[in-house]
């Protein structure tokens, strides 16, 4: 146990606990090693305690604690953050696990969903109503974490990112106030919520506006290695005159195994994950040109959005050795396209994977002032990600990351989506937010002026 603990008085702590309905998991509770485990298990970190608050006053007193403490604090909602951006060293962690609720309101298409949510909860309360929250492409993603970075997924041109759907939000701040920021509530900050990430405080509740979608056309089509090239410049040419509402991400990729057919198994592919979320009696219509580029395998099928949310789940359940690189790209040159043919051709293990998702349709049509999210001009949004479920991997899959990326960069719009970002540093945090940062130093200085939450992609406060 470390001296923070041993040397703060039993009253103290008696008293944080007296005020919560949750609980407190310190360093050598029988739970402890368990409660610290998040979704990279690249990360191996460990808090002097946990915090997991059930209900907003449970967040108040643990703000209060960590503030009047002079403790690091960081806050975990769904724990999938590459970089493990929401646990810490020796500090307290903020778990918002146990604040889950989800309410449909019909009579204006809006969802509220607890701080601690994942999408694949929300996804299953939207469904029967024949609804659906724009958000990420995994079930197990938690709603803040995806939400505030900016969330991008299959509905992104046709009903924009996540934060493009977000109409309210409440807040617990730096000194424990508690906040609602809408459009008309606390504006400056319901503007740098949408795509600033953690750093101006902790939302307990989210509004969402939903939209109709039931039933998706989509799925998998794969080429050999080889076509990389043919492939993504046919995808930059198509996807820019498509209808809103088909997407499709492009990947390098092995295919690990099943349920994929075995002679497709341990093989590099480039493939294009589709979903159609439009009129399904004009599926077949749209898929037509993309048949006509005579994919080796496809899986293309009519399915429930929850299904075409959860196709990946299986291969990446939580505890996996993860490593993180990313930027944004205006286009994708020839020059690019031989990179990832090349990186593409040597993916050192069967689950590492490049996903580049388009930017287009409704994502591109919010200005690049209103919302941080500044790259709304940009074509893709490009992550690759070494993963594995062996930690004596973790040096091949971080190397092969690196390098990939560092080929990449050049061509790239020199920023990154946050949510696909390691702890990089400063100057990656400002390459990302572009022309956004200094208001959003700014903000950061009202709200939070001495960065009390800044186990994050951080942003500095600037007056």
């Amino acid at each position: 146990m470390s001296n923070l603990v041993e040397n703060m008085d039993t009253a103290v702590l008696e008293e944080f606990a007296s005020k919560l309905r949750g609980r407190i998991v310190k360093r050598g509770d029988a739970d402890y090693n368990e409660t610290r485990k998040v979704y990279n298990a690249m990360i191996d970190k460990h808090p002097e305690m946990f915090a997991m608050c059930v209900d907003v006053a449970d967040v108040i007193a643990a703000v209060n604690f960590g503030r009047d403490n002079n403790l690091l604090v960081a806050v975990r909602g769904g724990g999938h953050n590459g970089g493990g951006l929401g646990i810490c060293d020796d500090g307290l962690v903020i778990d918002l696990s146990g604040i889950k609720f989800i309410r449909v309101d019909t009579s204006d298409n809006t969802v509220r969903v607890g701080g601690g949510n994942l999408w694949g909860e929300v996804d299953h309360a939207t469904h029967p109503f024949g609804l659906a929250v724009p958000a990420g492409i995994i079930s197990t993603t938690g709603v803040g974490g995806l939400t505030l970075g900016g969330g991008i997924g299959h509905l992104s041109r046709k009903y924009g990112l996540t934060i493009d759907n977000l109409l309210e939000a409440d807040m617990v701040l730096a000194d424990g106030t508690f906040v609602t920021v809408n459009a008309k509530q606390n504006p400056d900050l319901f503007w740098a919520i949408r795509g600033g990430g953690g750093n101006f405080g902790i939302i307990t509740s989210f509004k969402f506006q939903a939209h109709p979608v039931k039933t998706v056309f989509g799925g998998p089509t794969l080429w050999p290695i080889e076509k990389t090239e043919e492939i993504m410049e046919w995808h930059q040419n198509f996807i820019d005159n498509a209808p809103d509402e088909l997407n499709g991400f492009v990947a390098t990729m092995i295919i690990p195994g099943a349920p994929f057919p075995e002679h497709l198994h341990n093989k590099q592919f480039c493939g294009i994950v589709w979903c159609y979320a439009g009129d399904m009696d004009k599926a077949a219509e749209v898929f037509k040109p993309i048949l006509a580029m005579n994919p080796l395998f496809e899986h293309l099928g009519e399915m429930p959005y929850p299904s075409v949310q959860t196709l990946f789940d299986g291969l990446f359940p939580p505890g996996m050795q993860w490593y993180w690189r990313a930027d944004f790209f205006n286009e994708l040159s020839p020059e690019a396209w031989a990179q990832h043919l090349k990186f593409g051709s040597k993916i050192p293990t069967p689950l590492s994977q490049m996903h580049l998702y388009p930017i287009s349709g409704a994502a591109s049509r919010v200005g690049k002032d209103e919302t941080p999210w500044a790259y709304r001009g940009a074509k893709y949004a490009g992550v690759i990600v070494g993963v594995s479920p062996n930690p004596e991997d973790s040096d091949k899959i971080t190397k092969w990351c690196k390098d990939y990326w560092e080929a990449l960069h050049p061509y790239s719009a020199g920023g990154a989506y946050s949510n696909f970002m390691m702890d990089e540093g400063q100057d990656r945090v400002k390459a990302s937010y572009k022309h956004n940062y200094e208001r959003l130093a700014k903000i950061k200085a009202k709200y939070d002026p001495n960065n009390f939450f800044r186990v994050n992609q951080n942003i500095k406060p600037k007056n």
